[in-house]
Protein backbone atom coordinates (compact mmCIF):
# COMPACT_ATOMS: atom_id res chain seq x y z
CA UNK A 1 0.00 0.00 0.00
CA UNK A 2 3.13 2.09 0.64
CA UNK A 3 3.74 2.50 -3.43
CA UNK A 4 0.12 4.59 -3.40
CA UNK A 5 0.39 6.66 -0.98
CA UNK A 6 1.75 9.33 -3.66
CA UNK A 7 1.08 8.56 -7.28
CA UNK A 8 -0.04 10.58 -10.30
CA UNK A 9 -1.04 9.27 -13.18
CA UNK A 10 -2.13 11.68 -16.51
CA UNK A 11 -2.51 11.64 -20.26
CA UNK A 12 -2.62 14.51 -22.13
CA UNK A 13 -0.72 16.76 -24.58
CA UNK A 14 2.80 18.91 -24.22
CA UNK A 15 1.98 22.43 -24.41
CA UNK A 16 5.04 23.39 -25.63
CA UNK A 17 8.74 21.72 -26.38
CA UNK A 18 10.34 19.83 -23.54
CA UNK A 19 13.24 22.13 -22.06
CA UNK A 20 16.30 19.97 -21.55
CA UNK A 21 19.01 20.89 -19.16
CA UNK A 22 22.30 18.47 -19.03
CA UNK A 23 24.90 19.23 -16.08
CA UNK A 24 28.32 19.20 -16.03
CA UNK A 25 27.98 15.79 -14.06
CA UNK A 26 26.48 14.68 -17.47
CA UNK A 27 22.64 14.37 -15.87
CA UNK A 28 19.86 15.24 -17.86
CA UNK A 29 16.68 17.10 -16.72
CA UNK A 30 13.11 17.33 -19.07
CA UNK A 31 10.93 19.84 -18.10
CA UNK A 32 7.30 20.87 -19.82
CA UNK A 33 3.73 21.29 -19.62
CA UNK A 34 0.82 18.79 -20.27
CA UNK A 35 -2.31 19.59 -20.37
CA UNK A 36 -5.01 16.99 -19.34
CA UNK A 37 -8.92 17.60 -20.32
CA UNK A 38 -11.80 16.52 -18.87
CA UNK A 39 -15.63 16.63 -19.74
CA UNK A 40 -18.90 16.59 -18.05
CA UNK A 41 -22.47 18.44 -18.45
CA UNK A 42 -23.76 21.24 -15.73
CA UNK A 43 -27.09 20.56 -14.82
CA UNK A 44 -28.97 21.79 -17.49
CA UNK A 45 -27.34 19.19 -19.46
CA UNK A 46 -24.63 21.55 -21.24
CA UNK A 47 -21.25 20.23 -22.04
CA UNK A 48 -18.34 21.41 -20.28
CA UNK A 49 -14.86 21.05 -21.03
CA UNK A 50 -12.08 21.82 -19.03
CA UNK A 51 -8.46 21.86 -19.15
CA UNK A 52 -5.77 21.74 -16.47
CA UNK A 53 -2.11 22.25 -17.10
CA UNK A 54 0.28 20.20 -14.94
CA UNK A 55 3.98 20.82 -14.46
CA UNK A 56 6.23 17.90 -15.42
CA UNK A 57 9.80 17.07 -14.71
CA UNK A 58 11.96 14.09 -15.89
CA UNK A 59 15.63 13.06 -14.54
CA UNK A 60 18.24 10.92 -16.29
CA UNK A 61 17.28 8.29 -19.16
CA UNK A 62 14.01 9.27 -19.30
CA UNK A 63 14.72 12.84 -19.80
CA UNK A 64 16.74 11.93 -22.52
CA UNK A 65 13.74 9.70 -23.84
CA UNK A 66 11.91 13.27 -23.44
CA UNK A 67 13.98 14.97 -25.42
CA UNK A 68 14.09 12.17 -28.44
CA UNK A 69 10.68 11.56 -29.07
CA UNK A 70 8.39 14.25 -27.50
CA UNK A 71 7.09 17.77 -29.47
CA UNK A 72 4.89 20.26 -28.58
CA UNK A 73 1.30 18.43 -28.89
CA UNK A 74 2.31 14.60 -28.88
CA UNK A 75 -0.11 12.54 -26.58
CA UNK A 76 1.83 10.84 -23.84
CA UNK A 77 0.24 9.05 -20.16
CA UNK A 78 3.05 9.78 -17.16
CA UNK A 79 3.01 7.95 -14.01
CA UNK A 80 5.24 9.88 -11.28
CA UNK A 81 5.03 12.01 -7.87
CA UNK A 82 3.32 14.65 -6.49
CA UNK A 83 6.09 17.42 -5.43
CA UNK A 84 6.12 20.83 -4.00
CA UNK A 85 8.84 23.00 -3.88
CA UNK A 86 8.92 27.17 -2.72
CA UNK A 87 11.60 29.12 -3.35
CA UNK A 88 11.82 33.60 -3.22
CA UNK A 89 12.15 35.64 -6.09
CA UNK A 90 13.88 38.63 -6.93
CA UNK A 91 12.03 41.15 -4.72
CA UNK A 92 12.05 38.33 -2.10
CA UNK A 93 8.50 36.73 -2.10
CA UNK A 94 8.19 33.45 -1.30
CA UNK A 95 6.64 31.29 -4.75
CA UNK A 96 5.30 27.83 -4.52
CA UNK A 97 5.43 25.75 -7.38
CA UNK A 98 4.01 21.83 -8.03
CA UNK A 99 5.09 19.38 -10.11
CA UNK A 100 5.08 15.92 -11.20
CA UNK A 101 8.33 14.38 -11.23
CA UNK A 102 7.93 11.43 -13.81
CA UNK A 103 9.09 7.75 -13.02
CA UNK A 104 7.25 5.84 -16.06
CA UNK A 105 6.42 7.27 -19.69
CA UNK A 106 3.94 5.83 -22.48
CA UNK A 107 3.82 7.68 -25.82
CA UNK A 108 0.63 7.58 -27.23
CA UNK A 109 1.50 10.16 -30.24
CA UNK A 110 5.26 10.60 -31.43
CA UNK A 111 7.10 13.17 -32.79
CA UNK A 112 6.34 12.62 -36.38
CA UNK A 113 2.63 12.26 -35.69
CA UNK A 114 1.92 15.34 -33.14
CA UNK A 115 -0.39 17.72 -34.27
CA UNK A 116 0.49 20.99 -34.21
Amino acid sequence: MNTLRNKVQLIGNLGQNPEIRTFDNGKSVARFSLATTDSYRDASGKKITETQWHNLVAWGNLAKLVEKYLIKGSEVAVEGKLTHRTYDDKEGKKCFFTEVVMTEMVMLRGKGTAEE
